[in-house]
């Protein structure tokens, strides 16, 4: 149990105001095509590391994070011996005693693990949590508070029991949630930030599926995530109108956000008093895009454009195609007695 905690300072995850480490373990049983343990680190929502018993390896998925473990081989080292080799131990045990709990002999059973902690920079607040559930349900959590762990399960009663006699692990808690995990946080949170900060301008562009549609300006790239997008006329910022889309994490660690304008009500003569602002926390200039038809990029093709004496000829020759396989079948079962073979979309659907 104790190893479990020290891997948690490995495990780490940020935004801008309020930045948070949180980290899954999975281990199950009965499940043959699926890893007995696995955890996942997340960073903002965003996936940073990634191990399992099936890959036997740690993936570490933020270049940030590869300069951090490269310029600290042995946080790296124990990350992938408390993932690979004991934690999967202490998860297998924790299982096994619970299925005795439950009077549960065989089946599909999942214990799950989330840990972490929340620092909000501005205010100087640190929450954190421990929190363990089983077969989808709430087990059992740890009250900071009281440093007890709260059964959420009849059946919890005993691992409460027993874990409160173990002042080393209530130790080893309250060291990690109150002080580690902030202190990590912060190492971890000034090595994103100086790969994040090093990014390009963010780019801002206007998107429309048909000239019917509304316009979307959309911008990605930016971080940190402390950012707005509006639209604009004369100046004036729009409420009426104007559909805002939520702020969503990219693959790389940044962000991107978009903000949608609809024109039905808006004459051509009037498109140049549209703007699209952008602005992102700690940067003066704004990026201010205007409404403008040659600027708008679509998928969309006009009918009179539509290459409709391809799509005819490919139809045609579909058609004669599928007619040539009919004639085929019925020769062959006019000859042997031959069947099509049933549809095998559902042994496709199970894997």
């Amino acid at each position: 149990m104790k190893t479990l905690f020290l891997l948690l300072l490995f495990c780490h995850g940020s935004s801008a105001v309020k930045q948070f480490l949180k980290f899954s373990c999975t281990a199950s049983t009965g499940l043959s095509n699926f890893p007995e343990f696995v955890l996942t680190a997340e960073f903002g929502g965003i996936l940073i590391g990634y191990c399992d018993t099936n890959i036997k390896t740690v993936e570490i998925k933020q270049d940030w994070a590869k300069m951090f473990y490269k310029n600290n081989p042995q946080h790296l080292e124990l990350f992938k011996a408390g993932c690979l080799e004991r934690l999967p131990v202490f998860f297998k045990a924790t299982i096994d005693s619970l299925k005795q709990l439950f009077n549960q002999s065989g089946g599909v059973h999942v214990l799950q693990n989330i840990n972490g902690c929340e620092w909000n920079d501005e205010m100087g607040q640190v929450n954190s949590f421990n929190q363990f559930g089983y077969d989808g349900e709430d087990f059992i959590s740890l009250d900071l508070k009281t440093l007890t762990w709260i059964p959420l399960k009849p059946q919890a009663v005993t691992i409460k029991l027993s874990w409160d006699a173990d002042k080393a692990i209530i130790r080893d808690n309250e060291v990690y949630l109150r002080q580690e995990c902030p202190k990590w946080l912060k190492v971890y949170a000034a090595y994103d930030n100086s790969s994040l900060l090093r990014t390009g301008r963010p780019s801002v562009s206007l998107l429309q599926k048909t000239p019917s549609s509304p316009v979307s300006c959309h911008a990605t790239g930016f971080y940190p995530e402390r950012a707005t997008l509006s639209w604009r006329k004369d100046g004036e910022e729009l409420h009426e109108g104007v559909e805002l889309g939520e702020i969503l994490p990219n693959h790389d660690g940044t962000f991107q956000m978009s903000a949608e304008l609809n024109l039905s009500s808006v004459t051509p003569e009037d498109w140049s008093r549209y703007t699209c602002v952008f602005q992102l926390s700690g940067v003066k200039e704004d990026i201010v895009t205007k409404l403008d038809k040659a600027h708008i990029r679509t998928n969309w093709v006009p009918p009179s454009e539509f290459p409709t004496g391809a799509v005819v000829g490919v139809v045609v020759g579909l058609l004669l195609l599928t007619l040539c396989i009919s004639g085929l079948l019925m020769w062959r079962r006019n000859r042997t007695g031959f069947r099509p073979a049933e549809s095998c979309s559902c042994r496709l659907m199970m894997g």
